[in-house]
Order: C-alpha cells, then sequence, then structure tokens
C-alpha cells in the first residue's frame, strides 16, 4: 500500500471511528443511572445496539477496501470473523481474538435486541453487555493501532 492509499484509508476509518467514540460517550454518561428506570434500561440496550452497527461501519470500510464484499444470510458472523483473520499478502487481522469475543458478545447482543419485540429487556443482562462494551472500548484501541502500524508505509 502506498502513502496515498494509506492516508485516504486511515482518513476513512478515522472518520468511521469518530461515530463510535460519540456512542461511548452516551454510554459513559448513562452508565451510572441507566438501572434507574425502565426507560433508562432501554435507552442503554438502544446505544449498545447502535455501538455494534458503528463498530459493523467500521469493519466494512475494511473489508470494502481489501477484500470486496461479504454476503449471505450470515453477514454480520461473517463480517466480524473476517476482521479476525489475516488476508496473506494482503492485510494484517484487525482484531485479536480476545477483542473478537467481546465484538461477537455484542453483536448477539444486537440480534437480541433487534427482534426482542415486546420483550422486556433484564436490567442485569443490559448491565453485562455495558461492561463488555467498556472492556472492548480499549481494547479495540489497542488492535486497531496495531492493525494500522503494520499497514503503514515506511
Amino acid at each position: 500500500m502506498d502513502k496515498v492509499d494509506f492516508a485516504l484509508f486511515e482518513a476513512e476509518l478515522r472518520e468511521s471511528y469518530r461515530v463510535v467514540e460519540r456512542i461511548y460517550e452516551r454510554i459513559h454518561q448513562r452508565q451510572a443511572s441507566f438501572r434507574n428506570t425502565e426507560e433508562g434500561v432501554e435507552s442503554m440496550a438502544y446505544h449498545l445496539h447502535n455501538l455494534y452497527g458503528a463498530y459493523e461501519e467500521y469493519f466494512e470500510t475494511v473489508a470494502s477496501f481489501f477484500e470486496n464484499r461479504i454476503e449471505g444470510a450470515r453477514y454480520h458472523a461473517d463480517l466480524l470473523r473476517r476482521m479476525k483473520i489475516e488476508i496473506e499478502d494482503i492485510r494484517p487481522s484487525l482484531l485479536s481474538e480476545s477483542t473478537y469475543a467481546l465484538l461477537d458478545e455484542l453483536r448477539r447482543f444486537r440480534h437480541f435486541f433487534r427482534h426482542a419485540y415486546g420483550v422486556e429487556l433484564d436490567a442485569d443482562r443490559v448491565d453485562r453487555i455495558v461492561r463488555i462494551a467498556l472492556q472492548l472500548e480499549g481494547s479495540f484501541q489497542q488492535d486497531k493501532e496495531n492493525f494500522l502500524t503494520q499497514l503503514r508505509p515506511d
């Protein structure tokens, strides 16, 4: 990858990650009090749902830059799985195994949330996913820096 291609790629990733950061700001703001009301639990679940969607947009940028589209019934799981694998002579892996596991939990919660029509959300479950999301915040930051360092042209 030459310097111009890398600069464009890095700029697109930076822009995509700003959405992730804004959602984390909302999660941090509401973290201490969301359990106090049903609406608070629902709001936090909504932000967690959006958080995974924002991460997925980041992954779509990586996939479209290097290996084109991913299609099929298992699109979300396949896209995430692809981010943890190195594609020899194409790109390094983006995600470590531990970050992948955290994201997969968040992905499963998003799936549940999207299809939980008429189901009351459990505050303990949402709290568990909040803790996973907060752990993911630092883990992903480290993985993305490692990824970009490996790709950065000399």
